[in-house]
This record gives structure tokens, sequence and C-alpha cells, in this order.
């Protein structure tokens, strides 16, 4: 091909950007993935606020289900703050919600209480979750000492994850929007936050299961099964084995 003909490929090029799909402007994908008309009629009112501390890791993800849970409550009543350490000068007026004494972090240590069992006369909270992977999660804790002065809270629940199309690491791990609802549900006593937040992630995993996803099992019955392809390091394999064992003590 000669220069000329080089030359009249390029002008060929349109000017314009390629066309591009339609966004929804209330969640931002793309219109005919869109799960807007899943969320609750009305945008939910809790007490309580939910405060995420997200990694920056976290909001590249495609199928996050954050925006579920802020477009699903009430405006101001989910707080997203993105960063690996917390607070930080950018962080507008996080340090005095995190020293406030009705904030309470959910993180599973070992002088966390149940949930269920803080005295809830009618009382509202900031309720504090780290959105990001456990090892994400572990780390922004370790760094932020702020967070180890909070009083800590654990969930039980006998909850199965619906986010199937995303491999999680135990068989009792939630998506931060299942982890949210169910918490809420139990602080408010009020299970139409467990019943409602969730429904735009049921239509997530749906429009992926009919567009080719497959389900996920978690690492956790992978490893069990023995079809798990990755091998895992001893830390690892120590909390798997002492999860198992508490399991079968409680049977």
């Amino acid at each position: 091909m000669n220069e000329e003909d080089v030359w009249g490929d390029l002008s060929n090029i349109p000017a314009d950007p390629p066309h591009m799909r339609e966004l929804c402007e209330n969640c931002k994908r793309p219109q005919v993935v869109c799960w807007c008309a899943a969320l609750p009629p009305e945008r939910l009112k809790p007490r309580s606020n939910i405060i995420l501390l997200q990694h920056p890791a976290e909001e590249k993800r495609c199928l996050r289900t954050a925006p579920m849970l802020q477009l699903g409550l009430a405006e101001n009543k989910c707080l997203i703050f993105k960063g690996k350490k917390f607070p930080q000068p950018r962080h507008d007026n996080l340090e005095n919600i995190l020293t406030q004494p009705n904030t309470i972090l959910l993180y599973p240590s070992k002088t966390a209480i149940d949930i269920n069992d803080l005295v809830n006369d009618n009382n509202s909270y900031n309720l504090v979750l780290l959105d990001g992977t456990w090892p994400q999660a572990k780390a922004i804790y370790a760094s932020s000492p702020i967070l180890h002065n909070i009083r800590q809270v654990k969930l039980i629940t006998s909850t199965v994850s619906s986010y199937i199309i995303r491999t999680q690491p135990t068989e009792g791990c939630l998506s931060t929007l299942e982890t949210a609802a169910e918490a809420l549900s139990q602080l408010e006593k009020d299970p139409k936050y467990r019943e409602q937040l969730v429904q735009p992630l049921h239509m997530l995993c749906q429009y992926q299961l009919d567009n080719g996803a497959v389900t996920h099992q978690s690492k956790e019955f992978l490893l069990k099964t023995r079809t798990y392809p990755k091998l895992i390091g001893k830390r690892l394999s120590r909390l798997l084995r002492s999860t198992n064992d508490t399991i079968l003590n409680l049977d």
C-alpha cells in the first residue's frame, strides 16, 4: 500500500466519536442493563444512616452494589467516602461522624457484639461498613486507627447471598448491599429493608444469567469439593478449617 492509499484510508475515518450506548440518568448504567425498575417504589427512610468507607478498587467494578444501596435509600441516608485510609482532609465531615457516640462499625473483631444486642430505644445509628474485598477491608481497618475506637458489631444471619454471579470467599459472605439491608432490617426491626433493597441485585443477576453468565459457588464450597482451581495459602486454609469446625460444633 502506497502513501496515497494510506492517507485515503485515514480520510475515510469519521470525525465524530463512536456511538455510545445511552445511559440511565439515575444509575448511570447502559439503558439495556439498568436496574432502576427494581428499586423500592419510594426511597426508604430508616432512622439510621449507612456510612460506606470504600476502597478505590471497588469503584472500578462494573457490577458493584453500593449504587443500589445509595439509590434505594433516601438522600443522605447512605454516604460514600473513598480511600485506603480514613479520615483524610478531603473527607468532608467524616471525622465528626466517626467520633459520634451513636456511630457503630460492622467488623468481626473479638470485641464485636451482635447488632441485635444493642440497646435500641428507637435510637438512630451511623452504621459504618468497609466496602471492598476482605483483604482490602482489613487493610483499611489497620491503617485507620480512628476505627479501632468505634463500638464494633457483627451480623448474625442465616441469609444466603443472592450475588450468585460473583465468587464469594465463604458460604456466609454477603455483598455490601445485602449486608447493609440485613443490618438495617435488624436495627429498624423491619424486614422491608431486607426485602426491597436487594431487588435491583436480583434483577442484575438475572440479566447476566440470561446473557451467558454462570452461577458461582463460594471458594469455601469449591475447596470442600476439590474443584477450586487455585492453591491457597496456609492462613486461608486454617481460617476455613476453623470455620468448618465451628459449624460442626454448632451442629
